[in-house]
Formats: structure tokens, sequence, C-alpha cells
């Protein structure tokens, strides 16, 4: 069986590395041959994160390059498609860029509607607004990250939807190592993009610095500073990424409560939970499914329920132990690789069989 992967980055973007690159070898012992054409290749992520002014040249030449490709006559049985084939082309240019012969399954891991339907122009409300509503509906099936993306697939009129979750391997994570005599340590992983959510627990983190010494490690974040607290802003890199949460004490993922935050599909947490460490985050979306209360992590709210949380684990070792331990369990019951590894395979054989 043939799929070609329309993934929007290569593999640095972690959408397309976790929900369909890292699915590739399984997929191949199982009789399905896919091949990856991602949008955007490594160096378009680079320039964005180091806030480089965008490359439209090689951005026209991407998009060209994928509407050859879909124009070719190459027996695919199935398309698996990452949100769309050309982002941020209204509907008809989209349709008429893309193959209709071949039945698709399209992926969501995050609200990506939401860029549109809530973008501040009017013209790109007007434009783009529905526009993945539509691509919803043609697909033969929609694999939604969470809840929140398949209700919105639900109310689209999507023919048939499929909850996937984001997973890992947690062959990748070792067990957690014991405490380090060392500052309590703090960890985030993200992009340089999204660190600016670790705003809302500054006042939190400054308050616990100013009792006992505090290390923030914001893997991906582009360097700052935190009265009062010692911060650390480690490059990331899919080799290291594992070493460096083994080494947190806790790790944390503050979210606004807002629509697109609503979309996510809680990757942080899950690797925070694979490597054995307890999680506080805030109660969004799919958080609060991830986040057992006093199980495996807590939910904080506000500056004041972030910095009581944290303190119950940097004063409770045995607690912290144990709730790094039920994380793992939860990993490995639901968000484990080989587990939704047959699943995703009979979908993607359903739609060519639907055909």
């Amino acid at each position: 069986m043939r799929v070609l992967a329309l993934t929007r980055y290569a593999r640095r973007g972690a959408s397309s590395r976790l929900r369909f690159e890292q699915f590739v070898p399984g997929l191949a012992a199982l009789g399905i041959d896919v091949t990856l054409a991602p949008l955007l290749d490594d160096n378009f992520l680079k320039r964005r994160y180091s806030g480089t002014r965008l490359n439209v040249f090689a951005l026209a030449s991407a998009y060209a390059a994928r509407a050859r490709r879909r124009f070719r006559r190459e027996p695919w049985d199935v398309i698996w498609l990452e949100k769309e084939a050309f982002p941020w082309l209204p509907l008809p240019l989209e349709r008429a860029l893309t193959r209709r012969d071949v039945p698709f399954v399209v992926d969501f891991d995050d609200a990506w509607f939401h860029r549109y339907d809530l973008h501040p122009s009017w013209a790109v409300r007007a434009l783009l607004g529905r526009k993945l509503d539509a691509v919803m509906r043609q697909a033969a099936v929609v694999c939604a990250g969470n809840e929140y993306i398949a209700d919105r697939a639900r109310r689209a009129g999507a023919s048939r939807i499929e909850l996937v979750p984001t997973v890992v391997d947690p062959s990748r994570y070792g067990s957690s190592a014991p405490r380090s005599a060392g500052a309590f340590t703090v960890g985030w992983i993200g992009t340089p993009l999204t660190a600016g959510y670790l705003d809302a627990i500054a006042p939190a983190l400054h308050e616990i610095a100013s009792a006992r010494p505090l290390r923030l490690c914001a893997v991906g974040a582009a360097p700052f500073r935190l009265d009062g607290v010692e911060v650390a802003t480690p490059a990331w890199s899919e080799e290291g990424e594992a070493g460096l949460i083994a080494a947190f004490d806790v790790g944390v993922m503050p979210l606004p409560d807002s629509p697109w935050e609503r979309g996510k599909c809680g990757y942080k947490l899950i690797q925070y939970m694979a490597s054995g460490k307890p999680v506080v985050a805030s109660p969004v979306g799919v958080n609060t499914t991830l986040v057992r209360e006093g199980e495996n992590g807590f939910l904080a709210t506000d500056p004041a329920s972030w910095a009581r949380a944290l303190t119950v684990l940097r004063d409770d070792p045995a607690l912290s132990a144990s709730m790094g331990a039920a994380g793992r369990r939860l990993v490995a019951a639901s968000y484990d690789l080989r587990s939704q590894l047959p699943r995703l395979a009979a979908i993607i054989r359903s739609a060519s069989a639907g055909a």
C-alpha cells in the first residue's frame, strides 16, 4: 500500500515529526509504504525561531513544488495530510492545486482553524475562516488530537472522526534520576515562539526563589532573565531533549485559557511523564485529561496555586517520585507509540478501502 504524507514541516517540526514521521518505520513493517513530502524544510523553522525575515522566494518555491507533486499521476492509495495542503491559500486554490481522485486522511494536532477564523483581519476571516471545515468534510477520515478538535470536525460535518492522541516512544526516555542536591529545577520545553507562556508563572517562581534556590530550565527558549531565579535556556535538539528533561525535578505547562490553547495536545506533559517527572499545568484543554490531580501532578490556575504546587513537590521528594511513576504508567497505557501504531494503520487502510 502506497501513502503520500503531505506534512507541513520536515523533522524539526514537532507536529510533523510526532504525528507522521515517527510512525513511518512501523507502518512500513505493516505493509504501508509512506513517502514523506514536507512543504517547509528545517531551514524555514530555524529562520522563524531566530526572528529572521522569511524568504518569500523560497516559500513560493516550496508551494510550487508541492503543487507539481500533487498533479503527478503516481499510484497513491491514500494521501495523509497535515491540516491542509497549502496554508493561507483560499479553498478554491487549495482544490485547484490538489488531487481529488485519491482519498485522504487529514490530521490536526492543534486548532489551526483558529489561525483563520479568529484572525484580526476581516479579509483573512472572510477568505479562510471556514476553509478547514471544508477540508474536514472532504476527508475520508479526520484524525483529531483531542476532543476540542474532534468537536470542531463534527460541527464541520466530517463523515468520520478518530481521536488520535500525540504519542511518544517511551524507550527514548530513561527512568527518572534521583533528585540532585542542587537547586530545585523547574523544567519547560518549547520554542522561542512559545516561551512567553512562562510569563504567567514568573511571580510564583520569584516567590519560591526568595526562600530557597530555584533553577528554571527552559529548553528551546531564547535567553532571558528572571529576578532571583537561575535561568538556563539550552538549545533544543532531538538527540538531547530526553537528557535535558531527565535533569528536571518537575515539568510545567502554563497556558492561558483561550481557543488556540484549548486545541493543544499536551505533548510537553507527555514527555515529562515519559521521563518519570511530576507535572504542574494550567487546567486548559487536554491538560485536564492528562493531569490527574494529586496522582501524577497538579493543576494550577493562578500564581498562588502555582507556588503551592511547586513548593509541595520541592519539599516532598517521595510524593514527587510517586507522581512521576504514575505519569510513566499513564504514558505506557495510553500514549505509547507502539499502542497507537496498529490503530493508525487500520485508519489508513480503511480510508483506502472506503474509496
